[in-house]
């Protein structure tokens, strides 16, 4: 029980709900746009991809929406609050991602003409690794998917009165409704729309905030104070929670497994018009990235300039670190009626964008990989229909795992978990398939299990087994000007959990920083499948589609002919060339080769490939039907 009492805080008015409301009316109208405009154009591709002609503006703030969820708008702050700015530190995390995702991956799977990026997998491999990658997908999106509904309803319900339930009711039902009647086209401009409140919203509250406090040099000389500006750890220690080592090599393995090979954002990248908007798509998200972040990092030092002496976390005036930022906005707008309801929006604009990108992108993957596999035959009017109905089957999944996010405590920590556990062995698949051609479907599948084997074990047993407070132990935070209650019990503490409860790896592999889960499983996945592919047989490059390799060791083999050659292993790159501009011409005069099966693989790509190629633009370009005619 609390010994402070705490001060009287205002629950949601009438305004606030009017304002909240106003967001889900909006989004909702947007499906029921798009379903109107789009309403001749019935083919599951213009519905699941909006046919391949979207422009990068909209791609750009779906991509930083979706993932700058309300696990960015509650918890960043809070983090920030409690461990200090190291967070700020993703920049670095973001860049790289961005930059590997751009350059690396995306070339690949835009030119391969894919839906699904799952398709690459039995391109390169076969459908035993494609199915082992959609299933881990699945599961890891609507266990994420869950989490990104829950807390925040939660968060909101216990500081703000509104309603738990029906919020997570609210959340699922609007967003699988402009998923299912507009498709992707209505996703990324929801996306849009919810950028711009996520935004506004972050301002509005950091204007308040620093007015009320003081002013931005007040607020830096406290959290100088109070050793919130200790950013720049070099600690290599892996046990650490964030540490710069942590944050930038751990953070960017984990966001490239969201970025790189997550069908939610490559998606959205192959859905524009060409390889060059898809590109800036994602260079214009990086700078949202940025903006959200700053936006979130600051924050969380207004809340601690703001509670320096009376923290209501350790007051028990809030019940879970992730309240912070719904009390302090409903602390410092009391007397604005409506305002409150506009930082829940920003909050939820977070979520809606999330939970819908993710329905779309389930509903891609299963309609792609699993039901066009049992059910090739389908009419286009059935697979639109389909396609909607899975749209509705992963709204009713998504909204309902809501209630088992319960128990997986701090909503920042358990996100990026789960994206570890999951999307670090999917990057170490993805990347077995693109940049090593020796990997056969046996390396492949080997090592994908390894992968998963390995971070599902630290990560359930760090789950099982917290570190030790030594390790993750909160900066220091005050009660110093809290009003006493008039009880004199004294706090009460949990014994102390010895070294007998605790198993041996407990202190080390299961104390490793959650943002190590996907370096381990990406690692982990890479060479085991390397080594399971030497003694199996390694593939013959000759076999391997050109377009399915990014021949990394061009970059840095650029003094040797001889030996970026032998690197390729066996991959005719100088028969179709990555510089179209320069190659096209020797690709189609190429008849030199004495292979006629390699002759008849090249002939066949480079009749699909060609048509794809824009002149003008110097890179691929998704064409309609129309066109195409």
């Amino acid at each position: 029980m609390s010994n402070f009492v705490a001060p009287e805080i205002k629950k949601f008015v009438v305004w606030d709900y009017v304002v909240f409301a106003g967001l889900f009316l909006v989004c909702a109208s947007i499906g029921v746009f798009f379903a109107i405009k789009e309403r001749k154009k019935k083919t599951s591709k213009e519905f699941l991809v909006g046919g391949k002609q979207m422009s990068c503006g909209p791609i750009a703030f779906s991509l930083t929406s979706s993932f700058m969820s309300a696990v960015t708008v509650l918890g960043t702050p809070s983090e920030v609050y409690r461990y200090g700015a190291s967070f700020v530190l993703f920049f670095l995390s973001y860049t790289f991602v961005i930059i590997l995702t751009s350059e690396l991956f995306l070339p690949v799977f835009y030119r391969s003409d894919i839906t699904s990026t799952y398709e690459y997998l039995e391109l390169r491999f076969n459908k035993t690794v494609r199915l082992a990658a959609t299933l881990i997908y699945i599961l890891q999106t609507i266990l994420y998917t869950g989490i990104v509904v829950y807390a925040p309803s939660l968060a909101l319900n216990q500081v703000t009165g509104f309603d738990l339930w029906g919020s997570v009711v609210a959340t699922g039902v609007v967003c699988t409704f402009y998923c299912t009647t507009g498709g992707l086209k209505a996703v990324v401009w929801a996306d849009a729309f919810q950028m711009v409140i996520m935004v506004v919203g972050f301002v509005t509250v950091l204007i308040r905030g620093t007015i009320l406090n003081g002013g931005s040099t007040r607020i830096w000389e406290e959290a100088y104070e109070g050793q919130r500006l200790n950013i720049f750890d070099f600690d290599v220690d892996p046990l650490r929670r964030h540490t710069f080592w942590t944050i930038v090599v751990g953070g960017t393995f984990t966001w490239l497994g969201l970025y790189g090979v997550n069908q939610s954002t490559i998606q959205r990248c192959i859905s524009c018009k060409s390889e060059k908007h898809a590109k800036m798509a994602l260079y214009l998200n990086l700078l949202g990235l940025w903006i959200v972040l700053v936006c979130a990092v600051f924050s969380g030092l207004v809340m601690y300039t703001h509670y320096k002496n009376c923290d209501p976390w350790t007051a028990d005036f809030i019940s879970a670190p992730d309240q912070l930022m719904p009390y302090f906005v409903m602390d410092i707008f009391s007397s604005m009626p409506g305002v409150p309801g506009l930082f829940v929006a920003c909050a939820f604009s977070g979520t809606l964008s999330t939970v819908a990108a993710s329905i779309n992108a389930l509903a891609t993957v299963t309609f792609e990989d699993l039901v066009k596999k049992c059910f090739p035959n389908l009419s286009e009017k059935t697979s639109t229909w389909t396609s909607k109905g899975l749209c509705i089957l992963y709204g009713i999944l998504c909204t309902s795992m809501a209630g088992a996010a319960s128990l997986m405590g701090g909503v920042v920590q358990a996100a990026l978990s789960i994206h570890g556990m999951c999307g670090g062995p999917m990057l170490g698949l993805f990347t077995l398939g693109i940049i090593f051609p020796c990997v056969n479907w046996k390396g492949a599948v080997g090592g994908f299990l390894t992968g998963i084997t390995l971070a599902f074990w630290v990560g359930i047993g760090s789950f099982i087994y917290p570190a030790q407070p030594v390790k993750t132990i909160p900066l220091e935070l005050s009660t110093l000007n809290c009003t006493l209650a008039n009880s004199t019990a004294l706090p009460t503490t949990a014994a102390p959990i010895t070294a007998a409860d605790r198993p041996l790896l407990a202190d080390t592999w299961y104390s490793l920083s959650y943002l190590y889960f996907s370096t381990i499983g990406c690692l982990g996945c890479i060479i085991s499948g390397l080594l399971i592919s030497f003694v199996t047989g390694p593939t013959k490059g000759e076999t391997i589609r050109p377009v399915l390799i990014k021949p990394v060791c061009n970059f840095f083999c650029f003094w040797s002919e001889r030996l970026k050659t032998l690197l390729w292993c066996g991959v005719r790159h100088n028969s179709y060339d990555e510089d179209f501009e320069k190659n096209l011409p020797a690709v189609i005069a190429d008849t030199t080769a004495t292979d006629d099966t390699f002759k008849n693989n090249v002939n066949k790509e480079n009749r699909s490939q060609l048509p794809g190629y824009n002149p003008e633009e110097k890179s691929y370009t998704n064409m309609s039907k129309e066109s195409r005619l």
